[in-house]
Formats: C-alpha cells, structure tokens, sequence
C-alpha cells in the first residue's frame, strides 16, 4: 500500500510544481470532499429518508438549498482559492514540502513536533484550531459582529451538511485563520496537510449535517462534539446559544457556554427514562 502511494505521490511531484499542488491540488481537493460529502444531506431532506435521524423536522427548502450551493461556489473561488494562493509562500517559508519520502505515520513520543510524523501534527492542529475557533466564535456572537459578519451563517436555522461553509466573507478569513494556523506554525508535508483538510472538512460538515445517527462519531468519541451539539447552537438566538467549538466540547465545558444544551439533554434523558418506566406499568 506505501509503494502505491508513494508511487502515485511521485506521478503528482514529477506533472506538477509544488505551487500548483500546494494551491490549485489543495483547492480541488477540499472541494471534491466538501461537496461529495455535503450534497448527500440536500438528498436526504429532499426524498424524506431517514427522517427518524434528523435532529429538526423543519426541512429546507429547495431554493433555499439553491441559494447555498451558489454563494458557497462564489466565495470558495472569491475567497477560498485567493487565500490559498497568497498564504502559499508563508507555508514554504515554513518548510512545507511536497518531495519525497512522503511523512511517517507512526507515533512516537520524541517525534511530537517532527514534521516527519503525520499523526502527531493532525493532534496539534485539532486541539490547536478548537481553542482559536472557541474564542473567535464567541467574538463573532457578540451584538455588532453577529448582526453584520455572523448573521449570516445563522440564515440557516436547520442547517445541512454544506451550510458549514456558508458564511460572510470576513467570517471565512477570521474563522479560517484557526484551521491554517497549525500548519502554518508546523509547516508540514503537503500531504499532512491535505489529510488535515480532509479531516476538518469531513468533521464540520457532519456538525452541520442536521442528523444524529447511530454511527455519527460523538457516539463513540469523547468530548466530540458533532451533529447534535451543534444544531443547539443554530436553533437559539445568538445571545442564548453556547457551544461556540468547532471539533470538541471541552472548551464549551470550562467556560460553561454549554449550560444550556446540558440542561436540556438532562431533561430529554430524564422524559425517556420515565416514559419507559410507564410502559414496563
């Protein structure tokens, strides 16, 4: 399996410079994953499957679903891509590389910040981004900022899998800076960095998809935040809402923003609870 990735790596480095790889391959990529995982949810609201999943019963409707799709095209080539491009030579003068040999995926205790160890950085970035977006979703709910730059990603009150990324220009570069940040500082191997696009594209489209599943990830992962958390977050009015993270729940616990959402899953917990203690009546 290695030889074939490093072969195909080799096919990439050998066609293109590292200029196209790092801004117009980064660029692809992230649009290819985000659409090809965010499209699916439009389909599922608009067939009514799984319905028994989805966390609101309001559905959105197909302009509003039109609408979405137009403006995100227009900012991910308006904003998205023209950051890529200007942020390129910060990445190389931090040592980002796309040469071979292509990055360790093991995990060793002395290699933590080695840019050799792919793992290692993903962890950084995760906890890194989580604490940067914390805070700057909180600036962002404040009254000015939330009435002219937030409001925005908050037109969508039931959100779906592509609303992650709707929102106002000046939101995209703010918030944006979180998920750059890590590899800024580390400047990785492009392909630690397209992993890490990856990730964190898959990550806030399931928060945003407006289903909780059975197999969704905050079922199974600690402190993961995910579909259900963050749907409290759109539901609310923006001096109520709370769970301000990205990835993780534990900033939202220290701060105690998450007061809200935990009062409310203890009241759902406990009508479950009674109602299944009548039934056994």
């Amino acid at each position: 399996m290695a030889s074939v990735i490093e072969s195909a790596w080799q096919y990439l480095i050998t066609h293109f410079s590292d200029f196209q790889l790092a801004c117009l391959g980064s660029f692809f990529l992230h649009e290819s994953v985000f659409f090809l995982s965010g499209l699916p949810f439009i389909w599922l609201e608009r067939a009514g499957w799984l319905t028994k999943y989805k966390i609101q019963a309001k559905i959105n409707s197909p302009s509003s679903q039109g609408k979405c799709i137009i403006r995100l095209l227009l900012y991910h080539f308006g904003v998205n891509l023209p950051v890529m491009i200007f942020s390129y030579p910060v990445f190389t003068y931090m040592g980002m590389r796309s040469s071979l040999p292509l990055p360790s995926w093991y995990f060793q205790i002395e290699f933590w910040f080695d840019r050799r160890v792919v793992l290692a950085q993903i962890i950084f970035y995760f906890i890194l981004e989580d604490f940067v977006f914390y805070w700057g979703h909180r600036v962002l709910h404040t009254k000015w900022l939330y009435k002219h730059v937030h409001s925005v990603h908050h037109e969508y009150a039931t959100p779906f899998g592509l609303t992650s990324e709707y929102a106002h220009p000046a939101e995209i570069l703010f918030l944006g800076f979180a998920t750059i940040v890590g590899p800024a500082v580390t400047g990785p191997h492009l392909i630690t960095l397209w992993l890490w696009m990856v990730l964190r594209v898959l990550e806030t489209v399931e928060a945003h998809c407006g289903y909780h599943f059975p197999w969704s990830p905050s079922n199974f992962l600690p402190l993961y935040g995910g579909a259900d958390f963050h749907d409290y977050h759109h539901r609310l009015l923006y001096t109520k809402s709370g769970n301000y993270s990205s990835t993780f729940t534990y900033m939202d616990r220290i701060f105690e923003t998450d007061i809200g959402y935990r009062k409310l899953k203890a009241s759902k917990s406990a009508e479950i609870e009674f109602s299944s203690e009548q039934k056994k009546k």
